[in-house]
């Protein structure tokens, strides 16, 4: 993917500033309650996919005090959006960050204003987030922070850019290496026989939909009932569909850069103990190869979508620290 992706992109228009609506809080009920008022102010950029991958109004959501020491970019995985995070995002700016989420495409309220020659494909979503971050770049240090397959997006963000001070995921895949796919569908025959037949899809094949939850075991996302539900039934997140050529990019594409040739800031895996659908081990795997500073910090009791006592306390301290560790080293000027 090294040689598709750029640093920066062309001027952009400004961004349009937008009201949200009460649909956007369907997650509130599942993680605790923030304990005071969160500037949350949604706004629209329109974005141009490179290789004719056409133009996307991308849904954009700042979350927390704009004069925050540290920005911080949170990205969503497969069946997540803004709305999603949006619970996570309140609770991690009241640390002392601004909260940038975006609705990668295909989910979230995210739309494709003007059709390509192709579908999206996974290296869009690491292009855009690379896009946005040159576009927002200040003289503020960037924490980003990537839930599920967003982690593995936010280490390549921070490797590709250089503008990161520090990486924070919950989850670590490679779907390219040998075991990974398999171990994270839906079922053992998706791996044997679905997968494979990705491959054969092209031409107008390649644009045909398929649910999330028909690949992946999407129920497994939490380990509460009720949020799970709420995922599956929300048709821009766990309840969508994403075309055959997404999914076969993603199993392609691989990191950007090699882990084992990594030079970006270090990375933090805060992974959940009681993971139903990624095994820590996958990401283990992942962060073991990975060249330079990293450490790892099990979050108890909680399952994928982390946000069950005691753990969430722990990814909240956790992060914290990194931050007040980010801050002090920008005061040392290293």
């Amino acid at each position: 993917m090294n040689g598709a992706l750029s640093r920066s992109r062309a001027k952009v228009p400004p961004a349009r500033a937008g009201r949200l609506d009460s649909t956007d809080r369907r997650y509130e009920p599942f993680v605790r309650l923030v304990p005071a008022p969160v500037r949350r102010v949604a706004s629209s950029w329109r974005w141009e996919a490179p290789d004719g991958g056409g133009s996307w109004d991308l849904h954009i959501e700042h979350v927390g005090a704009p004069t925050a020491p540290v920005r911080m970019l949170l990205v969503h995985g497969a069946g997540g959006n803004a709305a999603a995070m949006w619970p996570y995002a309140a609770h991690l700016s009241r640390l002392g960050a601004r909260v940038t989420v975006v609705d990668l495409p295909g989910y979230g309220r995210t739309i494709r204003v003007r059709r390509g020659r192709r579908s999206v494909s996974y290296g869009d979503w690491l292009q855009l987030l690379v896009d946005l971050v040159g576009r927002e770049h200040d003289e503020r240090p960037l924490v980003v922070v990537g839930a599920s397959m967003g982690g593995a997006l936010a280490v390549d963000t921070a490797a590709v850019t250089g503008l990161a001070k520090r990486v924070i995921a919950t989850c670590l895949l490679d779907p390219s290496r040998p075991g990974i796919a398999a171990a994270i569908v839906r079922a053992p025959w998706i791996a044997r026989l679905g997968l494979p037949l990705l491959q054969f899809a092209r031409g107008p094949a390649a644009n045909l939909r398929i649910p999330v939850r028909v690949l992946t075991p999407m129920s497994a996302i939490s380990n509460d009932p009720g949020l799970s539900h709420a995922v599956l039934t929300d048709p821009c997140g766990g309840g969508g569909s994403m075309p055959v050529s997404w999914y076969r990019s993603f199993l392609e594409a691989g990191p950007a850069i090699r882990p084992e040739q990594y030079q970006g800031p270090p990375v933090v895996l805060l992974h959940p103990a009681e993971d139903r659908w990624t095994m820590p081990e996958l990401s283990l795997n992942y962060l073991g190869r990975l060249h330079g500073k990293t450490r790892v910090v099990m979050l108890p009791g909680c399952g994928h979508f982390p946000f069950e006592e005691p753990g969430f306390q722990v990814l909240l301290d956790e992060v914290s620290d990194e931050i007040e560790q980010v801050l002090d080293d920008q005061r040392r000027g290293s």
